[in-house]
C-alpha cells in the first residue's frame, strides 16, 4: 500500500512561489497525479506524472505558471507555482494510480485511489 505525503505549502503574498512535494513510500504504481481544491469548490486534477519515463500531461485548464517535475532517487514528485495569484488558494492534493496501457489516467478524482492528506497554500493579495 503506497502512502504519500504533501508537503511545501503556506501563507504566501502574491507573486510569490511555493515547491509542494510529494513523497511516496511503497509502490506509487506508475502514476502521480496533482489535484488541488479551492474553498467551496470541488477537487480539481492539475497534471499527471508517468514517474517511470517522466512524461508529464497537464490539464488545459493549468496556467503556465505550474510545473511538475520529480526526483527518481528520492521518490518525490514535486509541483512548482510560480506567480502565486490570490486564486491559486486552496489544498493540493497529490495521488497514485497506475498506468493504463502505457498511459496515466486522467487526473480525475475517480481515477485515483491512493490520496495524500493534502498541504494547504493561502495567497494574500
Amino acid at each position: 500500500q503506497v502512502q504519500l505525503v504533501e508537503s511545501g505549502g503556506g501563507s504566501v503574498q502574491a507573486g510569490g512561489s511555493l515547491r509542494l512535494s510529494c513523497a511516496a513510500s511503497g509502490d506509487s504504481g506508475n502514476c502521480v497525479a496533482w489535484f488541488r481544491q479551492p474553498p467551496g469548490k470541488e477537487r480539481e486534477g492539475l497534471a499527471t506524472i508517468w514517474t517511470a519515463i517522466g512524461t508529464i500531461t497537464y490539464t488545459d485548464s493549468v496556467p503556465g505558471r505550474f510545473t511538475v517535475s520529480q526526483d527518481r532517487a528520492k521518490n518525490t514528485v514535486y509541483l512548482q507555482i510560480d506567480n502565486l495569484k490570490p486564486e491559486d488558494t486552496g489544498m493540493y492534493y497529490c495521488a497514485a494510480a497506475s498506468a493504463i496501457r502505457y498511459r496515466c489516467p486522467r487526473p480525475e478524482t475517480t481515477n485515483y485511489v491512493n490520496w495524500g492528506q493534502g498541504t494547504q497554500v493561502i495567497v494574500s493579495s
